[in-house]
């Protein structure tokens, strides 16, 4: 890749900045620094390669340095090329998705997303009332074109998707291409546990064969979560320690971007 042309583009983006917060015109910056205002303009749009010598007169003219103009140009440069850190945390009902990923956004200083809140607020329906008024392959289109809209904000943050993202071959395709996937692992019975402590009647809701079904959506899904990129024994960890250790490695691969 090319990193001139981006570093031109900061560089006419400062300039501009510095010569609005001085009240210049185009016109009265050329004359202070004895250039074009054409060049003046090239330079703003990011299309100009200026001389040493040039750049000196114009840095000068906005009471600056050429030293600290480039020197600045470059930094929000590098920020404005950084590839965002997403990570989403994959599993089925009671994997710990929102617990642990509240609990991770906050140490690593990042926003939570719920994406199946996104959805319900899009819709404007809950999310039985979605599957129960227009079914299934609704509900997986609107999953896809939500976590769109949230990646397309191309900024750092957590994201709990839905149990079953991982059938959903667009969504999943767009999570393992732009975010670090996790998979937060877990037994049929631990599942099934946190679900019924955390008073969510669902599960077993007119179903008597609820806990067989889950053990059997669980089997069918792991070999689809065994993709994700990262994955934590939620057992062996604990809730707090899947955080500590996911917040350990991730900050890793913050720094590193």
């Amino acid at each position: 890749m090319n990193e001139e042309k981006p570093l031109l583009v900061q560089l006419g983006a400062r300039i501009r900045r510095l010569r609005q917060q001085l009240g210049l015109s185009i016109a009265e910056l050329a004359t202070r620094a004895q250039v074009s205002p054409r060049l003046i303009s090239e330079l703003q749009a990011g299309r100009a390669n200026i001389s040493l010598a040039g750049l000196i007169r114009v840095a000068n003219a906005l009471n600056t340095s050429s030293a600290k103009l480039l020197g600045e140009a470059e930094s929000e440069n590098r920020e404005s090329t950084r590839r965002p850190i997403v990570i989403s945390l994959l599993g089925i009902r009671g994997a710990g998705k929102t617990t642990i990923g509240a609990g991770l956004a906050k140490k690593l200083g990042l926003p939570f997303v719920e994406l199946d809140r996104q959805i319900e607020s899009e819709a404007g329906l809950a999310l039985a009332e979605i599957f129960a008024l227009h079914g299934e392959s609704y509900y997986r289109e609107m999953e896809r074109r939500a976590l769109w809209r949230v990646l397309d904000e191309r900024r750092s943050l957590v994201i709990a998707t839905g149990g079953g993202i991982v059938t959903n071959a667009e969504a999943f395709k767009l999570l393992d291409d732009r975010t670090i996937t996790v998979w937060l692992k877990a037994s049929a019975d631990q599942h099934w546990n946190r679900v019924i402590r955390q008073g969510d009647p669902r599960p077993m809701a007119g179903r008597p064969a609820a806990k067989a079904e889950l053990r059997r959506l669980l089997a069918e899904r792991e070999p689809l979560y065994r993709g994700a990129q990262i994955r934590i024994d939620t057992v062996r960890f604990g809730i707090e320690g899947s955080v500590t250790a996911l917040a350990t490695r991730l900050n890793r691969a913050m720094n590193r971007n």
